[in-house]
């Protein structure tokens, strides 16, 4: 095979044309076409940018005589290899808690290498969580077991599924086609920017809970973590709370992958001995556009072409005052949503499906924080009161019912409460109540938010339109923890603990978060080995 690398085409272009031309070959010579990669750069003319493999006869005299320099031999990407299976079944199965991705992955490995692990998630089946999930949205009835941020898939289950992330690793392409063989679409895998989307990752989380099954691995769902005994600095046993009820189950290596909203598991982890820090994080408000004003800043006179989708952004500035405001997890054609998972909070968030067909785009505008704005110097959970102070402020600005206060960016910029919407109508759900965000949120993030949206203004025109709409409070960016581990990923204080993922501290986003899953039971498979 042979690969053409930065194929640049306008939107809509074929490609099979294009390719017969760089090669300068008949139609007739020209086999299968194998995408590796496309992306959009829109940097000056719009354009798609492709990367393929292809099957072509003679393809040696082709290559000879093949145009510029884009044109090589196609050598295929080397794979993760799986851990080798266990002799046998180990005497005590391992543990995994958490069912978002790094649980997940966790989990998958671990069973495909015969140790019979047991999954076990707070949450509900996907199915069940979604129809929870719906109604706290429609009434404000919040389930706090089962929600945006408990449940199986973990918070990314309501999101926009994006699937990229800023490492490299063999394992991601392993995640993007089990993500794939479970039902997602096969763009994921050669997109420059993957995603699910919503819908997709409903059926594929279904897929990978059948894959765990056929693999051997047990699931519990709706069944908490309640405590951790230990005996000379290691882990013994786990206490679970279930259906069934309280049971206390032996354990020796438990894989703790919470997600970044369990704070009752943080507690208890600290409770139990494992070392605790509280780390940076970012808070702030979602801020919502039309969609059809970001596409034309992006796009220009291809806005609305349906070979380019709807366009998203990525912003940053660097203020004098030393902080920082930045965009993050954008979900073009999507909706803001009721993130809660505790009462009397309001957390907001944003979810597209895969198609990104809404009328409006949202994202994350933060502000970091450090243990120093938050007394995380002295406690490691400080970070976590900092958070539900926020939300319970949130909460009681919005009228205590989870309604979100909202307030149009003009309005915000002028230091005065909105009373409504202009030409951008918020999304959020169970709906929102017009006023000031100012009152919800830390003096230095207001202020900072103000300085950084002209600012950002400049970076993509129509960011600071006096009609977008800001959503407060955004306050679960990431983990306010990190639960330490040591080389060998096990908690130096705690024997059997293998803190992993997001919530642990240690990763971003979905793909990252899985892969940080799989090389924690890759961790626990050499130890169980080895015992």
């Amino acid at each position: 095979m042979l690969k053409i690398d930065k194929l640049s085409l306008a939107p809509g272009e074929e490609l099979r044309p294009a390719v017969l031309k760089i090669l300068r070959v008949p139609d007739a010579a020209l086999g299968t076409i194998t995408i590796l990669r496309r992306s959009i750069d829109a940097r000056e003319d719009v354009r798609v940018v492709w990367s393929v493999a292809v099957d072509v006869k003679r393809e040696r005299e082709v290559l000879k005589r093949a145009r510029g320099r884009r044109v090589s031999l196609y050598t295929p990407p080397e794979r993760w290899a799986p851990p080798a299976p266990l002799s046998a079944p180990p005497a005590v199965r391992p543990v995994v808690v958490g069912a978002g991705p790094a649980g997940l992955f966790a989990a998958l490995t671990l069973a495909r290498a015969g140790a019979r692990p047991l999954l076990i998630e707070r949450g509900a089946p996907v199915e069940e969580r979604r129809a929870d999930v719906a109604r706290f949205w429609e009434t404000g009835a919040l389930d706090p077991e089962s929600n945006v941020q408990f449940g199986e898939g973990g918070a990314g289950a309501f999101s926009d599924g994006k699937l990229n992330t800023g490492t490299r690793d063999l394992r991601h392409r392993f995640i993007l086609e089990t993500f794939v063989d479970c039902g997602a679409p096969e763009s994921i895998l050669y997109d420059a920017k993957p995603h699910i989307g919503t819908d997709y990752l409903y059926r594929s989380l279904q897929g990978i809970r059948r894959a765990l099954q056929e693999a051997g691995c047990e699931i519990r769902f709706r069944t908490r973590l309640t405590g951790l005994e230990k005996e000379n600095g290691s882990l013994t046993a786990v206490r679970l709370e279930g259906p069934a009820g309280a049971e206390t189950l032996p354990c020796t290596h438990l894989i703790l992958a919470p997600g970044h909203s369990a704070r009752d598991v943080f507690a208890l982890a600290q409770d139990a001995g494992a070392a605790l820090e509280a780390k940076p994080f970012a808070v702030g408000v979602r801020i919502e556009h039309a969609q059809h004003s970001i596409d034309a800043a992006q796009y220009r006179a291809w806005a609305g072409h349906p070979g380019l989708g709807a366009a998203t952004y990525k912003l940053a500035c660097h203020l004098e005052s030393g902080r920082a405001a930045f965009s993050f997890c954008v979900c073009p054609g999507g909706t803001v949503v009721a993130a809660a998972s505790e009462a009397g909070g309001v957390v907001t968030n944003g979810m597209s499906e895969y198609a990104r067909a809404g009328e409006n785009i949202n994202g994350a505008l933060l502000v970091n924080v450090t243990p120093e704005d938050f007394g995380g110097n002295c406690d490691p959970l400080a970070g976590v009161a900092f958070q539900r102070k926020l939300e319970r402020a949130a909460y009681e600005k919005g009228g205590g019912t989870y309604r979100a206060v909202a307030q149009r960016v003009g309005d915000f910029l002028a230091g005065r409460p909105s009373s409504g919407p202009g030409a951008v109508k918020p999304t959020y759900r169970p709906g929102v109540e017009w006023g000031d965000i100012s009152a919800c949120l830390p003096s230095f993030v207001a202020e900072t938010l103000r300085e950084a949206l002209p600012l950002l203004g400049r970076k993509l025109r129509g960011y600071d339109d006096p009609d977008a709409i800001l959503t407060a409070v955004e306050s679960r960016s990431s983990s306010p923890v990190r639960i330490l581990r040591g080389e060998t990923r096990v908690s130096p204080t705690l024997g059997g603990l293998y803190p992993c993922g997001e919530g642990a501290g240690y990763a971003g986003g979905i793909l990252s978060a899985a892969a940080d899953g799989i090389k924690t039971a890759e961790a626990a498979l050499k130890n169980l080995a080895e015992a």
